[in-house]
């Protein structure tokens, strides 16, 4: 138990919420092994994965809550941010981030420490846990974004061309590995568009190629233009506190 609280705080100090960074996790699946020559039945059952029962999922999520569940909550590492707002984002997406962490494709010392010690069906579990919280009450985004940015953030999202993968309103990935943006904490899109960049830093950055091709091109004032906008638009993703919560 001791072990799983502390797994899934890590996932309240960085989770999950970069943009983009799900790519990293779009490898195939891995291929079915040939039966043996002369054999003439089928082989093993593949077991079934069975969903976290109540009480399993509130010992799971319970450490997430401290800070993805508290409205303004901020991070300290590697900076000051707001956590990501996580309720209401694909589920994949979530798992993706935290497998990118286990194989060190995104560079956190806790978060990686922490989500090596997390089974599949761990991280299966906090993904599809979040991806539905508040979903009665989730308002989804319109097609197309509610506000037109200015003249010169219109020409960065061009050239960064972010619909072609989070949609035309930045809330509808064209795969639900890649994660919703818009709407999210301008502080942490910045935060984790400069992450990107970041590639000598043995602590801290995201090993990610479209992503990091594309953050390359911008200067810092640039990257936070395009957070500014992105995270003033109406989006699908959203803090739930605690209160309101229903295992």
């Amino acid at each position: 138990m001791k072990n799983l609280l502390i797994t899934v705080f890590a996932l309240s100090v960085a989770c999950v919420t970069a943009p983009a960074q799900s790519q990293a996790t779009n490898a195939g699946s891995t291929p079915a092994v040939p039966a043996a020559p002369g054999a003439t039945g089928p082989g093993p059952a593949k077991a079934v994965a069975t969903p976290a029962s109540p009480k399993s999922l509130e010992a799971k999520t319970a450490m997430c809550f401290g800070c993805h569940n508290i409205k303004g909550y901020q991070a300290s590492f590697p900076e000051v941010y707001k956590v990501p707002m996580i309720a209401g984002q694909n589920a994949r997406y979530i798992a993706a981030a935290l497998n990118a962490y286990k194989t060190g494709d995104r560079r956190h010392p806790t978060m990686r420490s922490i989500a090596e010690s997390l089974t599949e069906q761990d991280i299966a579990d906090i993904a599809a846990f979040y991806e539905n919280l508040g979903k009665e009450e989730r308002k989804p985004a319109g097609e197309k974004p509610n506000r037109e940015p200015e003249a010169q953030v219109a020409g960065l999202l061009q050239k960064a061309n972010c619909a072609s993968c989070h949609g035309a309103n930045l809330s509808k990935p064209i795969d639900p590995s890649y994660p919703k943006i818009a709407g999210q904490h301008t502080d942490y899109l910045f935060q984790a568009l400069k992450s990107y960049k970041t590639t000598d830093n043995h602590a801290v950055g995201r090993n990610n190629g479209i992503m990091g091709a594309i953050a390359k091109q911008f200067s810092t004032a640039e990257l936070k233009a395009i957070a500014q906008y992105v995270g003033s638009l109406d989006g699908e993703v959203a803090t739930v506190p605690e209160s309101r919560f229903k295992h």
